[in-house]
């Protein structure tokens, strides 16, 4: 009988034994997922996807080391690989909403709107977290008025099309026409995602409104913005059909432009569909059409050339490595719509980098939420990619809310002064900047 016991207790052991070691076998080591998850804080986005992709070749059924490897794929613009690792992580979770968010935006930046709105099946857009923080224009309703029609459909000849700048500062000023009418006139800012119009313009328009979702602006400061669409937007010789925009107040900023009336802004979600470049120096908007032939036009063309790699974190912020003073170098956001300004910076690196304030230089200004009391500061040396500029003007406004929103750290951004000197051309395709 004690035999017998014995004998049972050993294999309750041995069992016991095997299902523990079936869990750890089931799960990474610690370390390797708290290294992959700090060179991903870090901003160190292809180091952190190879450890990532190590714990799922070794763990295939390990949700956050999927998920992770969909997000990089999507911050790398490489669509086909976010499709096939969200939808992975979808399967291991069906529940969970981030994975079923991102790949929507994937789609959403394929201008598939309708399979972007079915991956949004089961997530509650108007609470969801990730949605309003990061992928507002991710709308149900938005996304389905689009069905039968294509998005950004392109009307118009040639390989490109060149807009001459009305105005230079403080920032590019274009004349567009909307819906076929008369010509209206548009800052551009690669700090806004979609098309804006003024909100007044939109009603005069007629254009139908979707939603109204929660912007994030400069020190902060939040306020409405309503999603909406219009037939057409027609910028130099060519005409893009059915194109979703944002509304918010811009009419007020009119004055500060030295222009009769701002209707509407140019932002980074239009230049994604082209090689779009913003060259200041001669002062116009170029749009090229986005394929591999505009582009090695555009190698060809004279001049030195300084590429920067980019990623783009939620549906339109460019971040690429930039150095402040001498700490360590940083994930910088590239927002031209930053006007009297080369930087503007989070308050704790300028405090890191020993930057001092000019706080009796402060006045009032405006942001897209607002007045704001603005601080000048001066950034003894400033580098983005290989570009470096000595004593850049700075900004502070307040409080910089994108420095860990992304789960990366963003230093803060580069803006108008610092990309003025330069001919910049955007190129999604390959994930990097110009300056020329």
């Amino acid at each position: 009988m004690s035999t017998n016991k014995h004998i049972a207790c050993t294999v309750a052991v041995v069992i016991a034994s095997c299902i523990f070691l079936g869990q750890a076998a089931s799960e990474p080591k610690q370390p390797e997922i708290d290294s992959a998850d700090r060179l991903f804080q870090l901003g160190k986005f292809a180091d952190a996807g190879k450890l990532y992709a190590q714990i799922a070749a070794q763990q295939p059924n390990y949700y956050s080391a999927t998920l992770r490897l969909g997000r990089i794929a999507l911050l790398s613009n490489r669509l086909d690989d976010a499709q096939r690792w969200l939808e992975k992580a979808i399967s291991l979770r069906p529940n969970d909403t981030d994975a079923k968010v991102m790949l929507a935006e994937a789609f959403y930046r394929r201008d598939d709107f309708q399979r972007a709105a079915a991956s949004l099946n089961g997530v509650d857009v108007s609470s969801n977290k990730l949605i309003i923080e990061q992928y507002p224009t991710l709308n149900v309703a938005m996304l389905e008025s689009f069905k039968g029609q294509t998005p950004y459909e392109l009307q118009g000849n040639g390989t490109s099309t060149h807009v001459k700048f009305v105005k230079t500062d403080p920032l590019p000023v274009v004349n567009v026409r909307v819906n076929g009418g008369k010509e209206v006139t548009f800052f551009i800012d690669t700090g806004g995602s979609e098309v804006t119009l003024d909100t007044d313009f939109a009603k005069e328009l007629g254009a139908p409104q979707f939603a109204a979702v929660q912007g994030t602006f400069s020190g902060g400061q939040h306020t409405e913005v309503r999603l909406g669409r219009i037939e057409s937007l027609t910028i130099g010789d060519w005409t893009i059909k059915n194109v979703p925009t944002a509304m918010l107040p811009l009419r007020q900023l009119s004055e500060g432009f030295g222009v009769k009336q701002i209707d509407g802004i140019i932002g980074t979600t239009l230049f994604y569909h082209f090689l779009a470049t913003m060259d200041y120096p001669h002062g116009e908007l170029v749009l090229r059409r986005k394929d591999a032939k505009s582009l090695e036009e555009l190698k060809k063309s004279p001049g030195n050339r300084v590429a920067v790699p980019i990623w783009m974190a939620s549906d339109h912020f460019m971040v690429g490595w930039g150095r402040v003073e001498t700490l360590p170098p940083t994930l910088l956001f590239v927002d031209s719509g930053l006007m009297g300004a080369g930087v503007k910076l989070t308050e704790s690196v300028i405090k890191e980098a020993g930057i001092k304030l000019e706080k009796n230089k402060a006045e009032e200004g405006a942001g897209g939420g607002g007045k704001l009391k603005i601080v000048p500061y001066t950034v003894r040396h400033l580098s983005f990619g290989e570009i470096k500029e000595e004593n850049v003007p700075g900004l502070y406004d307040g409080p910089f809310p994108w420095e860990n929103m992304f789960g990366f750290h963003l230093a803060g951004m580069v803006g108008h002064d610092f990309l003025k000197p330069y001919a910049v051309t955007f190129d999604f395709q390959n994930m990097q900047i110009f300056l020329q």
